[in-house]
């Protein structure tokens, strides 16, 4: 069998894969409301708040802040993180234990076991060290288990924090805290936002870095292409990756060099059928993006030029970022106004997804 990856890579000029679906921190691109959700998990940490809560939309890039925050978590902090954890009272104490690599004896008492946790954190904080836990896809917890949270983020020294939650997950999570069962919770998150999706220009400068990361020193998607993928994908990083990837497929295939809008509408067409690009692109939602009805189907010109000024030669933005004693760089991700925005531009929201291997 062919090294598809190598050939795929050399057809292009490229060094690695630019649209993998894996959230690659590498890969991050500093868009305005990723920027600012990022800052508000960094306030978070700052500011020792009791409770930070990040939603967005399913694809929408959580996964890959939570990844950078990982990476750039200062080092007098212990992080336990626990993904898609379900289950009663005693279940999430057990995983909050196991993400924080402590031993779980089996039939211990739910007392014995936060007894253990809570000598844990106080442990921490005499050797100056801070503890967090992020929990991963947070929808998934009941009213209940989000009550048991509330209750270990009382643990504390004098005026110090000692525990610190980072709450990531769908939209849904938002509705589950607006719940008058768990009003007090919600009186505790200090720090919260809401990932929308990408504009059309924040796609295309998405694709391009994307590219230019990978290593391409040419345009190997062409600007109508990049419109094309922004309206079909609905602006989620997700899809946008997907679609990007099936065009530089179907481009390699033909040993064609540049993917265009016609090389799109074919990659859409032959997706019509199955997977998630039927939801796209059913039900009416050709007339709302402005693409042609599945009757006609995708061989129509695409609505219109890409965003104004967008081309190969326009020179990449300043993208923020750390440098290894964890300062900001160029384009650091600028501060809302107060500890608990929503970004205000246009657009659907944005999304976020995956599992984080604390041990990867």
């Amino acid at each position: 069998m062919r090294d598809l990856s190598r050939l795929y890579n050399e057809h292009f000029g490229l060094s690695e894969r630019p649209f993998s679906l894996l959230p690659d921190p590498d890969f991050l691109y500093w868009a305005p409301p990723h920027r600012k959700a990022y800052t508000m998990l960094e306030y978070g940490i700052a500011a020792h708040s009791p409770i930070t809560m990040i939603t967005g939309e399913i694809g929408s890039g959580k996964t890959t802040l939570v990844r950078k925050l990982l990476d750039d978590m200062p080092q007098d902090f212990s992080v336990g993180l626990i993904s898609n954890a379900q289950g009663d009272r005693g279940e999430l104490l057990h995983w909050v234990l196991m993400s924080l690599d402590l031993p779980v004896e089996p039939g211990l008492s739910y007392v014995q076991l936060f007894k253990q946790f809570q000598t844990f954190l106080i442990d921490e904080y005499a050797a100056g060290r801070r503890t967090a836990l992020i929990f991963d896809e947070a929808q998934n917890l009941s009213p209940l288990a989000l009550e048991e949270l509330r209750m270990f983020s009382n643990i504390n020294a004098d005026k110090d924090q000692l525990l610190q939650l980072i709450l990531v997950g769908q939209p849904e999570l938002r509705d589950l805290v607006r719940q008058p069962i768990l009003q007090q919770f919600a009186q505790r998150i200090a720090a919260e936002f809401h990932l929308r999706a990408l504009t059309a220009e924040e796609a295309d400068e998405y694709i391009l870095h994307r590219l230019r990361h990978a290593g391409a020193d040419r345009e190997i998607i062409d600007g109508e292409a990049r419109h094309l993928i922004h309206l079909a994908g609905r602006g989620i990083p997700r899809l946008i990756n997907q679609l990007c990837d099936y065009a530089l497929v179907y481009a390699f295939s033909e040993d064609r060099p540049l993917a265009d809008a016609a090389l799109v509408r074919e990659v859409l067409e032959d997706r019509r059928q199955s997977g998630v690009f039927a939801a796209v692109t059913g039900g009416g939602a050709e007339a709302a993006l402005g693409l042609p009805h599945p009757a006609q189907g995708w061989s129509a010109p695409a609505p219109g030029p890409g965003p104004a000024g967008g081309g190969w030669d326009r020179p990449a933005p300043a993208h923020g970022g750390r440098d290894a004693s964890g300062h900001a760089s160029g384009g650091e991700p600028t501060s809302s106004s107060g500890p608990s925005s929503q970004d205000g531009a246009q657009g659907d929201p944005n999304m976020f997804h995956g599992v984080w291997d604390r041990n990867g």
